[in-house]
């Protein structure tokens, strides 16, 4: 399994070189190492190369791809006729051709993200440094195995109890048309099946985002205070995905207290700019990564004992969190990002008994 790593901030040229100087300190270590780019001018030209949709080696230990959301759109597309092959008896969409298909929004997200997950799984690799755009997106992105997994048991619930779904698990006539249409029975199995499948690859996921030696971002900025405050609104932003953020790097000549202050109790490093002929300088004033991530408040904590769930949301003030809880679940909103926090059995189906902001913690009791 890979580290993957990524940053976030405003600054893009900033964030990229960190991105190529962490790559090649992690390379220097030993470590086999993916940096991943989109594709856009900036990466190939600090680097002086040219980038391909492949991988190819640039340096020991180094091996660099970019994303092309049209290629990966493709190549994903072959996969989906062979699902489709698999399960509909005649397939429907084996005359489109991937070639045609157009990337709409949204798209690159979910395609970078299955790249990512894809040579993470090929076991090449020790550690892959994601050099995105670094902002809300990039943590929505990270976030979709947890807000899919909730799409797809709140759904498949709903369609369950829902008189269709009674109607088509307890009905004899409807049974054989379906099995006309697919390769499996979908009446005893209640679709179980393709379901299973998805919530297997969204677990995953999900426990990948959770587990800090294995996914973690760490903030860019500067000492300038616009910057900070649209950082410190990300911050606040990656807990609600659940994603760590391990430290804060500030690209300055010297370290500035107030930052210290704002973004109290990570860590921050102070590292100096650096040009495409001269990376050591910059190489060599980065954190230990994983060391920092591991030590970061986590974003969520759940006391069974006590019955709370702490949820950590620097960034936001009190009226800035709600809280509700109309479903299964509970949901929490901070910001632009909404969660949905699946409770274990000692919880779950509980009501809300108290909540309070506090330290930048929502404390929720049952």
């Amino acid at each position: 399994m890979s580290l993957i790593l990524t940053f976030l901030g405003k600054s893009g040229i900033a964030r990229t070189k960190i991105a190529i100087a962490a790559a090649k300190s992690l390379a220097s270590q030993g470590k086999r190492v993916l940096l991943a780019g989109l594709a856009e001018p900036v990466l190939p030209l600090l680097l002086d190369q040219t980038l391909t949709p492949d991988p190819q080696q640039i340096a020991p230990n180094l091996d660099v791809v970019q994303f092309q959301s049209s290629v990966l759109l493709q190549r994903n597309w072959e996969e989906i006729k062979k699902l489709e092959a698999q399960y509909l008896r005649t397939p429907i969409i084996k005359e489109v051709y991937g070639e045609e298909l157009v990337v709409l929004p949204g798209m690159d997200n979910a395609l970078a993200l299955n790249a990512i997950r894809e040579y993470d799984a090929s076991g090449k690799y020790d550690a892959i440094v994601y050099d995105g755009p670094g902002d809300a997106s990039t943590l929505r992105m990270l976030g979709l195995p947890e807000s899919l997994s909730w799409y797809v048991r709140r759904f498949r619930q709903l369609f369950t109890n829902s008189d269709l779904g009674k109607t088509i698990t307890e009905s004899p006539l409807i049974q054989p048309l379906i099995s006309s249409f697919f390769n499996f029975n979908w009446t005893a199995d209640n679709f179980a099946q393709p379901t299973n499948q998805v919530n297997n690859l969204l677990d995953k996921g999900k426990e990948a985002l959770a587990d800090p030696k294995r996914v973690a971002a760490f903030l860019v900025t500067t000492a300038d205070p616009l910057e900070v405050a649209s950082v410190r609104y990300l911050w606040g932003s990656a807990q609600q995905v659940g994603l760590t953020i391990g430290g804060v790097i500030q690209v300055s000549s010297q370290t500035d207290a107030h930052l210290t202050e704002e973004f109290a109790p990570l860590s921050v490093t102070v590292v100096p700019d650096a040009s495409k002929d001269n990376w050591q300088p910059l190489i060599d004033a980065l954190p230990n990564f994983v060391e920092q991530a591991v030590q970061a408040p986590a974003p969520i904590t759940v006391d069974i004992h006590n019955r709370q769930v702490r949820l950590f949301l620097p960034g936001f003030d009190k009226k800035q969190v709600k809280l509700t809880q109309v479903g299964p679940e509970v949901t929490v909103e901070a910001g632009d990002q909404r969660r949905n926090i699946f409770l274990p059995p000692a919880l779950s189906g509980r009501p809300v008994t108290g909540a309070k902001f506090q330290n930048n913690y929502l404390i929720i009791s049952f």
